[in-house]
């Protein structure tokens, strides 16, 4: 049977690295900390309309996770920039009908109470994620988007976030909702949360799995036994 310190997902398998003191936990941004659905559905609809592109939101969607002009590749559509160009604008237009995943918040709380890091990891844009980022009142140590490096499902995006935080990948946690957050994080050698509550499957093996916001301090924090949650525990 596993030790009582390890962090089990729903098939009893271990989370992490249960001899190395969990620290961070890193977040997925759209259908993790926020819900950008319909935001997303009009910004696909204008770059239908404005570039006659006959390609549905749903083929689209499929691919949410990966940098946009990785999915345009994925897609077969030139000009990703200036396809780009179109979405971003509606999707800025559009933004004041993001919301705050409900009790995402309060929960990310009960984390930094423990003493761990927060920190986020999204292919969207700085220009976008930024401002979504400022309306959730948490202390985020790192935001980490598209750059240089090779987005997800590559390691890269991942492995700079935990740079960023000075700490070893096996000492986080990453919280996604997509297959290539999984395989983003496998490659990183992050310890994975499949988010029940956001917009894809896992793939395989079974991750664990949050079904909601509430669910993730009863996977992480149960066997923690860091300074912080003891002096928090008595």
């Amino acid at each position: 049977m596993p030790g009582q310190d390890q962090l089990f997902d729903r098939q009893g398998a271990a989370v992490s690295d249960p001899t190395i003191p969990v620290q961070a936990l890193l977040l997925d941004l759209d259908g993790v900390l926020v819900d950008s659905l319909p935001v997303m559905r009009e910004a696909w609809t204008a770059v239908r309309s404005k570039h006659r592109i006959d390609v549905p939101f749903a083929a689209y969607q499929q691919h949410l996770g990966r940098p946009f002009a990785d999915i345009m590749h994925l897609l077969n559509l030139p000009n990703a920039e200036h396809l780009q160009e179109t979405y971003d604008d509606a999707a800025r237009a559009n933004s004041d009908q993001v919301e705050i995943c409900a009790g995402v918040e309060e929960v990310l709380q009960t984390f930094v109470a423990r003493g761990w890091l927060l920190g986020v990891v999204t292919s969207k844009p700085r220009n976008r994620a930024l401002p979504l980022l400022k309306r959730i009142s948490l202390p985020f140590a790192t935001l980490r988007t598209p750059g240089a490096e090779r987005g997800k499902p590559a390691p890269d995006p991942l492995l700079l976030a935990v740079l960023d935080m000075g700490i070893d990948p096996r000492q986080a946690i990453y919280v996604g909702d997509m297959n290539v957050d999984q395989e983003s994080a496998r490659r990183a050698g992050l310890g994975y949360v499949h988010a029940g509550w956001g917009y894809g499957q896992p793939g395989p093996p079974p991750p664990a799995l949050a079904r909601n916001p509430a669910d993730l301090p009863r996977l992480l924090l149960a066997h923690d036994t860091s300074p912080a949650a003891s002096r928090i525990i008595q």
